[in-house]
């Protein structure tokens, strides 16, 4: 069973800074791809950030030279380094795993990953 447990999410000030983590387990692909949503209510999830088995990176438009994905495979755990925040970063953030390349735009449409964390929450004030 696939289990994906986000930490990491606070409050901070405008153009400062947070690392969320993504503890995984369960999943045993050759070709994974582990990504980054967010999601604000009432609007449509939206990717962030996604790394795949052999190293590739891929970014939203809104989050590149900002944000830096990366794993640890050993521990089986993914970061989200956030650096520069901004009000507008401000959502619930989810991590999932799927399979294939994490180059966008496919890497980051939400149907491609089949498994989810229950997130956690950004709050970035101004």
């Amino acid at each position: 069973q696939v289990q994906l447990v986000e930490s990491g999410g606070g409050s901070v000030q405008a153009g400062g800074s947070l690392r969320l983590s993504c503890a995984t387990s369960g999943y045993n692909y050759d070709n994974y791809c582990v990504a980054w949503f967010r999601q604000t209510p009432g609007e449509e999830r939206e990717g962030v950030a996604a790394i795949d088995s052999g190293g590739t990176t891929g970014y939203a438009e809104s989050v590149k030279g900002r944000f830096t994905i990366s794993e640890d495979s050993a521990k089986k755990t993914l970061y989200l380094q956030m650096d520069s925040l901004k009000p507008e970063d401000t959502a619930m953030y989810y991590c999932a795993v799927g399979k294939g390349s994490a180059r966008p735009p496919f890497a980051l449409y939400d149907f491609r990953y089949s498994d989810w964390g229950q997130g956690t929450q950004v709050t970035v004030s101004s």
